[in-house]
């Protein structure tokens, strides 16, 4: 893996993720559900509750990042366990990707991914541990919706030749999409007047989401995955 910029394009996949069109509209709505404060308070600027938040932001963090985490660790012990099938395996995977990617571009879509789980009748305690929970039923409830971009994540995971490899791989996912949350939690105000910018630009965040997909996709099942390194080895550094 060390030819690869593997950290790069996973983080990139988790900020592509926190984009998407059914997770960016409704993180004011997560962040007042794990503060147990309404919007309006959450611009108000009190220190206060703003510790609270950010407390509450990083549990909710750490709860969907254990569960991405964990799926990590399993797609690369099953890769491991399948190894004798790897090649097989890993056109599968590309496959799958592409698939993916042709969905989230509009070819065609799966009704399995179009299903709404995001969990809307969840209370808040306003506590740390509620805020882990949530985040935790997060990871779970959103599946539908990132689970393209995961499910390519996951893929690549599941090649590594360690568990440690591939956990780090969804801690690196789970990062892009934990920076950009944790910076709406405390600049709520700001993430609102983006928002309202960037909205109409969420059916073109969808659309490069699945080009990456297929391009990724199709690199996976052609054995040329390496060839980003000869694009981008000015990044090997990172590499893990």
């Amino acid at each position: 893996m060390s030819s690869l910029p593997l950290p790069i394009a996973v983080f990139l996949a988790g900020l592509l993720s926190f984009l998407s069109p059914c997770v960016l509209p409704l993180v004011p709505g997560y962040v007042s559900l794990i503060s147990g404060a309404s919007v309006e308070d959450l611009q108000s600027g009190d220190r206060k509750l703003s510790r609270t938040v950010l407390l509450n932001s990083i549990m909710f963090i750490v709860g969907f990042s254990v569960v991405f985490i964990a799926l990590g660790a399993v797609a690369t012990g099953i890769g491991q366990f399948m190894n004798i099938y790897r090649r097989q395996l890993m056109q599968v995977a590309g496959v799958v990707i592409i698939i993916f990617g042709l969905h989230l571009i509009g070819v065609f879509k799966i009704k399995a991914l179009l299903a709404d789980k995001r969990l809307h009748d969840m209370k808040g305690s306003g506590t740390a541990i509620g805020a882990f929970l949530i985040g935790f039923a997060f990871a779970f409830g959103w599946t539908p919706c990132i689970g393209p971009i995961l499910a390519g994540v996951l893929a690549i995971a599941g090649s590594q030749d360690t568990v440690v490899k591939g956990v780090l791989l969804l801690a690196v996912y789970s990062s892009g999409l934990a920076v950009p949350f944790l910076l709406t939690s405390l600049f709520v105000g700001g993430f609102l007047a983006f928002y309202t910018k960037f909205r109409r630009h969420l059916h073109a965040v969808e659309v490069v989401s699945g080009v990456f997909l297929v391009v990724v996709g199709a690199l996976i099942l052609t054995r040329h995955f390496t060839i980003l390194s000869s694009y981008l080895s000015f990044l090997n550094r990172f590499s893990l």
